[in-house]
């Protein structure tokens, strides 16, 4: 668990290092100004760290369910071996998926206004600047987005259905919490990336008003980040056996 909480915080360092300069630079001077190159590869680091991070959420989703469902065999499973291959399965499907983003917005014509009403630069506000005919592109994106957003959503689902059978089938109710409690950190995360990205991404824009789009942005970019950390060492207990010891001394 420890070793995908590590994968995490490398995902929430990339995105917030990428997104947070820019939104300072907004917030301090009214404004910053970048090329399209910047922009594009900012976009291409943001898909990047998302897409990791539904992806090694649904491994650590599969991690939390042998621990539960199958607890004699988590040790010969999630092994160091089986945990270093599927982060970097991670990587490098988050790598490719930001390609397919990436690569055909480049050859897009961008006629202007060049300006971004947003505080970075995201998927629709880029597609808007542009002249070209972008259905296409929509279209990819769309399929893309099932790719790295649904089916990882689908796992984590499916890993808590039998892990929530599991804990049902405790006798005693201390088990039971004590079971439930290794599953709560990473469920409070899931529920604040996948609820954000979801009215954010999934929903119709046409009906959304821009500052709730930004506001919900800011949820996913920044304050999702900022709170990981402070979910899984608050509820861990050998951070809370360390932090005791070290009042003590």
């Amino acid at each position: 668990m420890y070793f995908f909480i590590a994968q995490l915080s490398l995902c929430d360092i990339l995105l917030t290092t990428d997104i947070v300069p820019t939104l300072l630079l907004i917030v301090l001077y009214g404004g910053s100004s970048v090329s399209l190159f910047g922009c594009l590869l900012q976009f291409s680091f943001f898909v990047l760290s998302e897409t990791s991070e539904c992806l090694l959420l649904s491994v650590m989703s599969y991690d939390r369910y042998l621990a539960i469902c199958n607890p004699l065999r988590y040790s010969a499973i999630m092994n160091h071996k089986f945990c270093v291959l599927s982060v970097s399965i991670v990587w490098l499907i988050a790598f490719i998926i930001s390609l397919f983003y990436v690569i055909p917005m480049c050859y897009l014509y961008y006629c202007g206004p060049h300006v971004i009403d947003h505080f970075f630069c995201d998927l629709e506000p880029i597609l808007q600047l542009s002249c070209s005919d972008t259905s296409m592109i929509h279209i990819q994106i769309l399929i893309l987005g099932v790719l790295n957003g649904f089916c990882p959503f689908i796992v984590i689902v499916i890993s808590y259905v039998y892990i929530v059978i599991a804990i049902l089938k405790i006798p005693s109710t201390t088990g039971r919490h004590k079971a439930f409690s290794t599953c709560s950190s990473h469920l409070t995360v899931v529920s604040m990336l996948y609820g954000t990205l979801s009215i954010v991404y999934m929903f119709p824009t046409k009906g959304q008003s821009l500052t709730l789009s930004k506001v919900l942005s800011l949820v996913y970019t920044v304050l999702t980040p900022l709170l990981n950390p402070i979910i899984y060492t608050m509820r861990n207990k050998d951070f809370k056996e360390a932090l005791h010891k070290l009042k003590c001394v």
